[in-house]
């Protein structure tokens, strides 16, 4: 068997691939990618953040390790209450007056990535934690290219006035700016970018062992920063953060088994739609008809209602996964479906848009899908340690009471969906994505592409995708208009300014017949490579 790895960054996927090539696991790939993806995609992901795994050995079950980013101890429930202006009408967090929740210090909560990588390399890598970290390090110091896909972000403009731009996450902060500005200005594709302050914190890490960035000169740099700074994360909060080993979550869907994330991420609405389309024969609709949109929309629409309804941290009370992810709550949103009632969602407050994703198959049959993030990036450098800290406050419902509301010491709701499907115990497929709540019906289709349509992962990835999560159906601009207006006949629908992306970023290994192939998202620079 070969091997394959499928990344939104193809420095960093190849740094994975050389790893692969010199006979590393799945494991060794996926760390040493992930690390050096912190480099390339300085405000999607890094040792700032935080990262959610789910692999598996071959003869063995999958396995599912969660390092979430944690509120910090020094947060209350009803803190930003005055300061509510309203939620993102994209889901994407919670808009408040100042925007306390969304960059500077006050947006930060407690980074678990450093964790999550240690742990799966100790339990499961070949490679040592030094030469896991070293191709990241020389990429911080020789620099990288600026492709045009991150150039983008840092010209993109605002679609509302209460949004932060990639580029004001940058300038709220003298260490960020001095690092990612040039004359006042964002760097421009083809611009070489170096980081040497990033290369000598993982430099240190690699000497001194993850544990320092929680009780160690690294994690008192950090708090005594954090600290000073208004920071709701504490020097006590590093020090007890551990990675957590959770159940996966298993369903079925017309013989296949499916295993994903735990609450309060995505995967159980991923199982619980899979659950309600079941119960009809979506191939016979034809792909991407109006009938197919509709249908497979309403069985989205039904899984997030129940989504925002009820799930969140476990953590901060009872989460009823069971229900949501059984047969029987499926049955009754066939019924409902079929009876063309309305269905109502609430609220979607979800994680960032981008954030980033791993899928990797080694050659002896070990399968790895690992998303990490930094949500948007809180902007916030430590002065001299090189990599921004997340800004997961902003995704925690500013009301108390709420399934999702701020605790200290407590995740939020994420859409992260990395999802094995099997037959017969045996995998076929590793697909994820970077996409917020959007992840969810990405993996979704691309999903039901594969399984009920019979398409190659690559041709499942590329098809034009729709998502539902509310009052409207939004589209790929692929999708033809004349199918949008037998769907509005039913429902409102309407279509994206993007033919590709902006619908998260699928990435996968199939191994369908015991033939690897892998897909990557054409909607950003994602390369899968075979080795």
């Amino acid at each position: 068997m070969q091997a394959v790895i499928s990344g939104p960054e193809p420095i960093a996927v190849e740094a994975g691939a050389q790893v692969l090539r010199r006979g590393g696991n799945a494991i060794d790939a996926a760390v040493t990618c992930a690390f050096v993806q912190g480099i390339v995609n300085p405000q999607m992901c890094g040792i700032g953040g935080y990262a959610l795994a789910l692999l598996q050995k071959p003869g063995e079950a999958p396995v599912l390790l969660d390092a979430p980013a944690l509120a910090g101890s020094l947060v209350t429930p009803a803190m930003w209450v005055d300061k509510f202006i309203r939620l993102s009408p994209d889901g994407w967090g919670y808009f408040l007056q100042g925007k306390v929740n969304d960059k500077g210090y006050t947006s930060i909560c407690t980074p678990g990535t450093v964790a999550a990588l240690d742990t799966l390399l100790a339990r499961y890598g070949t490679l040592s934690w030094a030469d896991a970290i070293a191709p990241a390090i020389e990429t911080a110091e020789r620099g990288f290219m600026i492709d045009s896909h991150l150039a983008s972000r840092w010209k993109g403009k605002n679609k509302y006035p209460e949004q932060v731009s990639m580029t004001e996450y940058i300038t709220s902060n003298d260490e960020a700016s001095r690092i990612y500005l040039r004359d006042g200005q964002a760097y421009d594709e083809g611009d070489i970018l170096k980081n040497p302050d990033y290369a000598r914190t993982l430099k240190h890490l690699a000497k001194h062992g993850a544990q320092d960035f929680y009780a160690g000169e690294l994690a008192d740099r950090m708090s005594r920063d954090l600290s000073a700074n208004g920071a709701y994360v504490t020097a006590a909060d590093l020090r007890d953060y551990r990675v957590s080993d959770e159940h996966v979550v298993t369903g079925t869907y017309r013989g296949y088994d499916i295993s994903t994330s735990q609450a309060p991420h995505g995967g159980p609405t991923v199982i619980e739609i899979l659950n309600i389309l079941e119960g009809f024969d979506i191939a016979s609709l034809g792909h991407n008809s109006a009938e197919y949109i509709y249908l497979v929309a309403m069985a989205m629409k039904a899984g997030f209602t129940d989504r925002n309804a009820h799930l969140g941290d476990p953590r901060a009370g009872n989460v009823p996964v069971q229900w949501m992810t059984s047969k029987a709550r499926a049955a009754e949103w066939q019924a409902h479906i079929r009876a063309e009632k309305p269905i109502t969602t609430g609220d979607t407050p979800t994680t960032a848009p981008d954030t980033t994703h791993i899928s990797v198959v080694d050659k002896h049959g070990m399968v790895v899908g690992l998303t990490h993030s930094l949500g948007m990036s809180s902007g916030v450098i430590t002065p001299g340690l090189g990599f921004m800290y997340n800004n997961s406050m902003v995704n925690f419902h500013p009301f108390p009471g709420h399934r999702n509301s701020i605790a200290p010491r407590v995740g939020r709701t994420t859409g992260i969906a990395p999802v094995i499907v099997s037959k017969n115990g045996k995998p076929i497929l590793i697909v994820g994505a970077p996409g917020a709540s959007r992840i969810i019906t990405a993996v979704l289709t691309t999903i039901l592409n594969f399984l009920d349509f019979g398409m190659s992962i690559s041709d499942a990835i590329a098809a034009p995708r729709f998502d539902c999560q509310g009052n409207n159906i939004v589209c790929h601009g692929r999708i033809p208009e004349y199918i949008c207006a037998d769907v509005r006949s039913k429902h409102p629908i309407s279509r994206l300014p993007q033919s590709h992306g902006s619908m998260a970023l699928v990435h996968a290994v199939s191994m369908r017949d015991g033939v690897l192939q892998g897909g990557a998202d054409p909607g950003c620079s994602g390369v899968a490579l075979h080795v």
